[in-house]
């Protein structure tokens, strides 16, 4: 008997049909082939998934990993039954986390978890991953679908996954070379990416997808389509800048915001002194910190307010930056500088 023909009645009766799960993997395979790049080997399916790196040039190559899910985000993709984007989110938590090290993604696992495997939809989940695995120039090589009746409702789920990537230690970006002076460049976000969405979805009262419909001047769009934006991907941007410029440290913005990623980028005894008026925070960010009352302060300690990367570099530097990052698809510019002392001062 062929292993797709396998089936459990009893097993069924208790939740889980195993065939669905079969189905499933059919649906998504063509979305795995998108993401096929040398060193890639034929896995899915295996037990293991398999990737042969290139080490040619490598001195001291280090591998580098990453691991994230997305988070209450993933409440408003079920109430607006959209599932293809949240896979991208997952993908950039942890490639955007690998590459503040100056590590290129070589490959990415994922992980579902749902009440009820329906295969049409964990297709859709997987063609986000694909498309962020593409969008990062790394393989999709394996993964795991796990139904779970009784421990998830049967119209959600949770997605989580996991990155490596590989850097030569001479290439891994050194905090050690920063000085008082340096230049701090942010690459702009798409949005709250994957990030206080606890907050989000109190303050606008997420509670049925009617509140998607919901459109604002300010926004120019629904606010479902602003909040439900996939997460940017740095990848590629960033590895062109490091082939030209010496990074000194980069930072994801995540949760915590600017006052605790930024400091974890900088050298001891330098502070990031940010420029408050250059920062180019898109009209979600104030849309609600209005409605919700929170304070600038917290906005800041909660949300990337506009930035999800931040790259140092010497002031000399700076400008060249600029335009390799510009020429590389980020809207990138200068947003403050590093001076003595500890933590981030925004002013």
């Amino acid at each position: 008997m062929s292993i797709k023909d396998s089936r459990s009645k009893s097993y069924e009766q208790a939740g889980v049909d195993i065939t669905a799960g079969y189905r499933a993997v059919e649906l998504m395979k063509k979305h795995i082939a998108r993401t096929t790049i040398p060193g890639a080997m034929p896995s899915i399916g295996n037990f293991g998934g398999l990737f042969v790196p290139d080490l040619a040039g490598m001195k001291e190559p280090i591998l580098v990993s990453g691991t994230d899910g997305v988070g209450t985000k993933l409440k408003l993709a079920f109430l607006a039954d959209r599932h293809n984007t949240v896979g991208v989110d997952c993908v950039a938590m942890c490639v955007n986390d690998i590459i503040c090290c100056g590590a290129k993604p070589l490959f990415f696992l994922d992980y579902i978890a749902l009440g009820k495997n329906i295969p049409e939809k964990v297709a859709s989940i997987v063609e986000g991953v694909a498309e962020g695995c593409v969008q990062s120039g790394c393989a999709l090589i394996g993964g795991e679908t796990a139904e779970m009746p009784g421990f998830y409702p049967e119209d959600e789920y949770d997605l989580a996954g996991f990155a490596v990537g590989i850097v030569d230690k001479e290439k891994v970006f050194d905090t050690e070379t920063q000085t008082e002076g340096d230049a701090i460049i942010a690459l702009r976000s798409s949005g709250f990416h994957s990030n206080g969405f606890s907050l989000v979805r109190k303050v606008f009262d997420i509670t049925d997808n009617k509140v998607f419909e919901t459109e604002y001047e300010e926004l120019g769009t629904t606010l479902g389509d602003a909040l439900l934006a996939p997460t940017k991907i740095y990848v590629k941007p960033v590895l062109a800048l490091a082939a030209e410029v010496r990074i000194k440290g980069c930072a994801h913005i995540t949760g915590g915001g600017f006052y605790e990623n930024i400091p974890r980028a900088l050298k001891s005894g330098l502070k990031a002194r940010i420029n408050k008026a250059s920062l180019q925070t898109p009209p979600v960010f104030g849309l609600l910190q209005k409605i919700g009352g929170i304070p600038e302060r917290d906005m800041f300690n909660t949300f990337n307010m506009g930035v999800g990367m931040c790259i140092i570099v010497e002031n000399k530097d700076a400008e060249r930056a600029v335009e390799i990052l510009r020429a590389n698809g980020e809207d990138a510019y200068i947003m403050g500088e590093t001076v003595r002392g500890e933590g981030v001062e925004i002013c």
